[in-house]
């Protein structure tokens, strides 16, 4: 039975472009889990946008000389462009400064506040002597107080995950120029976290045996220490706050991890009025059959575990005060958030201003996007910290991509094309050509249960396990050899060729573009797999922006699907490139690392 499937996507940072650690967290894996559910027959909405408000735009905006609008407005095209050409199938990547972005946040704001769950309150804010704004919390850092780490955040310690103040730092320094903070008394809204203790606790402990095992530790270990948490900020740049006398304050906004998350609410409304049935949104949101899976890297998980579904839970008047659910009505909780953890590039951090980094555009004008969605897929960071070293890259791609799943689509389609012109019909099949076709079909199940768990790594390494079988029994039966005997080449051929189109199936949600190419040469027709695409859209007439969405409803569908004796067939062109060793060098020069 179909299912509604929402697919929350973090929302990359607008203050620059993103880099290949960024989509190893948020990017490749939400769209090979969305992909996916969309060829297992559900109902998908995948949603995410720019996330553009804050103290870091205004400060990489005084850094390039321009306004905050207009640095926004940049990094929006230029993520929005890299992501497509990733092939990530978003429904809809939108931006956090529209005008129906604002209204939901306030709706949401409007709701906790009734509520009870938002107090106003007297505390000690951080401002930059030099500057006199807000430094937000995770632009502060020092020694933590609790387990005398250096390098803690204002808002949490990475060592002990415990939530912190940023006034409760040891010696804290400003990230942006190293300055000691002045701490100031200025009136905030807090989220009153405390009141969703017991709401929060059964809620996490309901998810045992379903959430990654990192990601429900890291969230359970915070409940013991949930402490109010300021949602606004002395700053001139993000949402109003929507009450009397706040409104119209030039410098008090809503803080910009508090309208962040509420985007995938947003991003979802905005959707719907796009689609033409305003009302759409609600069989995500509101459907209690529907599913929701929270896509991001580890350092957002206290966001999207606790923090969001307070929210939500606050909104709806469940929590320790009560109310009753806002205009917008109930609103569903995640069902799952599927953090990643970090990679690390050649043995460091990924850093811009040190050149350890290189940018999704850049990786994308030299490589293949599949190649890339590969490596993640197969090596990224899914359970743990990784490295990503040029090395592996060029090995995985000339030993995996082309010398096993490239090297078995040509050969196998070549020896089709030049001796028959078309697929073969198979004649009597012997144990190893039943055995194969076997293998290939059973592997459906396993793959997919993998895919359906987010457990990436285990079905593109079941997957590839098929395909080496198959190249394997090319080398075993040496169709090629057979020139006497047509009648056995047929069937070895036909038996090949099915299984690389049951390949091209179980790895489209993965290579999405080879994919598709595969299908063409097999003599496919219409789509296949559907590719995002950038349309320029406005609200009221106002000016045009990049969004990302389009039409996913191809032929693709998660099964075996036997292949057609008579298509005729082309001789294939080379689904990927083999690199030359030297790239390894070139790529770490450019990184200033010398080859060992």
């Amino acid at each position: 039975m179909s299912q509604h499937i929402l697919t929350a996507v973090a929302w990359p940072y607008a203050n620059g472009p993103r880099h290949i650690g960024h989509v190893s967290g948020f990017g490749v894996p939400s769209d090979v889990f969305s992909r996916y559910q969309r060829m297992a027959g559900n109902k998908v909405l995948m949603v995410s946008g720019t996330d553009e408000h804050g103290t870091p735009i205004q400060v990489q905006a005084d850094k390039e000389g321009v306004t905050a609008r207009e640095l926004a407005d940049r990094y929006n095209r230029v993520i929005a462009e890299d992501l497509t050409a990733l092939g990530l199938s978003y429904d809809l990547f939108t931006r956090t400064t529209t005008k129906n972005h604002y209204a939901v946040t306030q709706e949401i704001f409007k709701g906790l506040y009734a509520n009870g769950y938002i107090v106003p309150k007297v505390t000690m804010g951080a401002i930059s002597p030099s500057t006199a704004r807000t430094l937000p919390d995770r632009y502060i850092e020092g020694t933590c107080p609790i387990c005398g780490y250096d390098g803690a955040r204002g808002d949490q310690c990475d060592n002990c995950g415990n939530q912190l103040d940023p006034i409760q730092l040891i010696n804290p320094r400003s990230r942006i120029n190293g300055e000691t903070p002045i701490f100031v008394e200025t009136e905030h809204f807090m989220l009153d976290l405390p009141a969703f203790a017991e709401v929060l606790g059964t809620y996490l402990q309901s998810k045992q045996g379903d959430w990654r095992p990192n990601v429900l530790k890291f969230a359970l270990n915070l409940l013991g220490d949930l402490q109010p948490r300021a949602i606004s900020r002395d700053l001139d740049w993000g949402v109003p706050i929507p009450l009397d006398g706040w409104s119209d304050q030039a410098n008090k906004r809503l803080y910009v991890w508090f309208d962040a998350v509420i985007g995938y609410l947003s991003a979802s409304i905005e959707w719907a009025r796009r689609s033409g049935d305003p009302d759409a949104w609600r069989q995500w949101w509101q459907n209690p059959d529907a599913k929701s899976y929270y896509f991001m890297g580890k350092d957002n998980i206290v966001f999207h575990a606790e923090i969001w579904p307070a929210m939500l839970f606050g909104y709806n008047g469940q929590g320790a005060k009560d109310g009753k659910a806002g205009s917008l009505g109930a609103l569903n909780v995640p069902s799952e958030v599927v953090s990643s953890e970090f990679l690390t590039m050649e043995g460091r951090k990924f850093s811009s201003s040190r050149q350890v980094v290189i940018y999704v555009r850049d990786f994308l004008a030299r490589y293949d996007a599949d190649a890339l969605r590969y490596y993640i897929a197969v090596a990224g960071p899914e359970n743990q910290d990784t490295d990503f070293t040029w090395q592996e890259f060029v090995n995985r791609n000339n030993g995996e991509l082309v010398a096993a799943w490239g090297n078995l689509v040509n050969r196998s389609i070549s020896m089709a094309a030049k001796n028959f012109g078309q697929i073969p019909e198979a004649g009597d099949l012997t144990d190893a050509d039943r055995q194969l076709l076997e293998r290939s079909r059973n592997a459906f199940a396993p793959v997919g249960a993998e895919l359906g768990r987010s457990r990436f790594k285990n079905a593109i390494t079941e997957a590839f396990d098929v395909v080496r079988e198959a190249n394997k029994y090319l080398a075993d039966q040496e169709p090629w050899k057979l020139k006497d005997d047509p009648e056995r080449q047929k069937s070895i051929l036909h038996v090949a060729l099915q299984v690389v189109d049951d390949a091209k199936t179980m790895l489209t949600p993965f290579l999405p573009s080879s994919s598709n190419k595969v299908y063409g040469m097999l003599g496919g027709e219409g789509v296949w797999s559907g590719m995002p695409e950038i349309q320029e859209v406005d609200e009221d007439g106002g000016t045009p922006y990049p969004v990302i969405s389009g039409e996913y409803d191809g032929a693709a569908r998660w099964e075996h699907r036997p292949i057609k004796p008579g298509t005729p067939l082309a001789p294939p062109v080379p689904l990927f490139k083999k690199l030359d060793p030297k790239v390894v060098d070139e790529e770490l020069s450019r990184l200033g690392t010398p080859a060992e």
